[in-house]
């Protein structure tokens, strides 16, 4: 079964080994993140299952009660938002937004890539997003790596990636690097509504970061 956040209780009888004859009675509570129980979601996932064969299963509840929303593949609100993978950052609820609002585009880091630029110009060109929103966050893995990383990865498997590890130690400037890239990027249509932030992970709050001058 899976476990939620909730607390178990497990109880275990242990023999003492200097008092033979004699128990001990041990509580021992379980805590996990897990969001439903079986008995909850009314799953029968058996204990050794992966998570991908929990996320399938609750995929099944989900599409039972599911109905098509009639939405186009346009946002509604024409914006893109970029951001950082991390679990930490709900994008739609901390923005307030619905499903089919925006895009959204996330990676390590939340840095803008080639990739990102790719996504955008598509974003923009073919499905008529004109605003972009920048978000890194607070306490980011990405601060805590360098370009190292990639060395190590190198000596590991005897070949480099291709692709930058994009660390960073300043949160601000790389928001400002970020937004440069898409401001000055020949393939979007539109870059006169960059805004870019950092998520405070342990308030919730945006705080906008100036562009540079």
């Amino acid at each position: 079964m899976w476990v939620t956040s909730q607390q178990a209780a497990l109880t275990f009888f242990v023999p003492f080994h200097s008092t033979p004859g004699t128990v001990a009675k041990v509580n021992v509570i379980v805590m996990s993140t897990s969001a439903q129980t079986s008995a909850e979601t009314g799953s029968a996932t058996p204990a050794a299952g992966t998570v991908t064969d929990r996320l399938v299963e609750l995929n099944t509840s989900y599409a039972e009660a599911f109905t098509d929303p009639g939405m186009d593949a346009r946002p509604v609100l024409k914006v893109a938002v970029v951001a950082c993978m991390d679990a930490r950052l709900d994008l739609h609820r901390a923005l307030g937004l619905e499903l089919g609002d925006c895009h959204t585009i996330r990676n390590a880091g939340g840095v803008v890539t080639d990739d990102v630029i790719r996504s955008l110009t598509i974003s923009q060109r073919a499905l008529g997003t004109r605003s972009v929103v920048l978000i890194h966050h607070t306490n980011c893995g990405m601060e805590s790596i360098t370009e190292e990383f990639r060395k190590d990865l190198e000596f590991e498997v005897g070949q480099r990636p291709a692709w930058a590890v994009e660390a960073y130690t300043d949160a601000d400037q790389d928001v400002r690097q970020s937004m440069q890239r898409v401001r000055t990027s020949p393939f979007l249509l539109h870059t006169d509504d960059i805004r870019g932030f950092v998520f405070d992970v342990t308030t919730g709050k945006l705080r906008e970061i100036p562009p540079t001058s």
